[in-house]
């Protein structure tokens, strides 16, 4: 059977990793982003390159973004020359970011129109698995678009979870992610107090660790507040723009979080003192300094 042609935008780390796994397994890709060299790899490789979504799209079956936030999505999808513009009745939109549903919804409403699908695809995992293909992928849209693309994301992701109707994906994203760093700011604040009350870190790690609160995220926390070094590889910006759509979806549901409002605002302190770029773990360096 004949690959589908993908149309890829957004070539960081994760997307970058998505292309090269890709083109191993034989697809046919057109690419577009701003960074020339992560283009220039990509047509080393044998990708074509477009010079706009708009004709990316109409070269495409299937386009794919991995971009980083919902703003720069819709930009590129209703621009005069972007992805609706261009995209061809059958053909299908994958949204592998993290977006806000209700914009998901949106833009899903403005395909069906035109006679195109879409699945909203987040990703868990790190880039690492991306160029082995070993993603985890929530996915979401209606099931004859899902069962028209999932060979393709099965050549992408070691686990393919089916969550039904389009924005579900995206939705399932925010509230894995408002659990995780809302996790990370607790255990980070934790061995912050320890330090301020001049408790052994390390100790304090042994003793949580040995209970129920042991998890992978403490160990990151524990990684960096104990021996300084920085390896969960997602940084307090990306943390702070999650939450963020979060406490926004809430909205949707007349309701709230005390819990990620609470976060969400060390989060946005954090960034604003200059330690966007920093991995989650680092707000602890934040929290030694917080007063009153």
């Amino acid at each position: 059977m004949t690959k589908p042609t993908i149309g890829f935008i957004g070539l960081g780390l994760m997307g970058g990793n998505m292309v090269e796994n890709l083109q191993k397994k034989g697809y046919q890709l057109t690419v577009l982003d701003l960074n020339k060299d992560a283009v220039s790899a990509c047509v080393a490789r044998g990708a074509n390159v477009a010079s706009s979504a708009k004709e990316l799209a109409a070269a495409s079956d299937i386009v794919m973004l991995c971009l980083t936030t919902s703003a720069v999505v819709e930009s590129i999808f209703y621009a005069d020359d972007g992805i609706l513009a261009g995209i061809k009745a059958g053909a299908v939109l994958i949204d592998f970011g993290t977006s806000i549903p209700a914009s998901t919804k949106k833009i899903g409403a403005d395909l069906a129109a035109k006679g195109a699908g879409m699945i909203d695809a987040p990703l868990g995992r790190t880039p690492a698995h991306a160029k082995d293909g070993l993603l985890n992928i929530m996915a979401a849209g209606d099931q004859a678009t899902f069962d028209k693309v999932q060979p393709v994301l099965q050549d992408q992701g070691e686990n393919i979870f089916y969550l039904g109707a389009l924005g579900a994906g995206h939705t399932t994203k925010l509230i894995n992610n408002f659990i995780g760093m809302t996790t990370v700011c607790a255990m980070s604040q934790a061995f912050a107090v320890a330090e301020l009350a001049g408790v052994d870190r390390q100790q304090l790690f042994e003793i949580m660790s040995t209970g129920p609160s042991n998890s992978p995220f403490m160990h990151f926390c524990k990684n960096y507040a104990v021996d300084g070094v920085s390896d969960l590889g997602f940084s307090i910006a990306n943390a702070n723009k999650d939450l963020g759509y979060f406490l926004k979806m809430l909205e949707e549901f007349d309701t709230r979080s005390e819990i990620a409002e609470g976060s969400s605002a060390n989060l946005q302190a954090a960034f604003d003192a200059g330690m966007g770029k920093g991995n989650v773990p680092e707000i602890f360096d934040y929290f030694l300094k917080l007063k009153k």
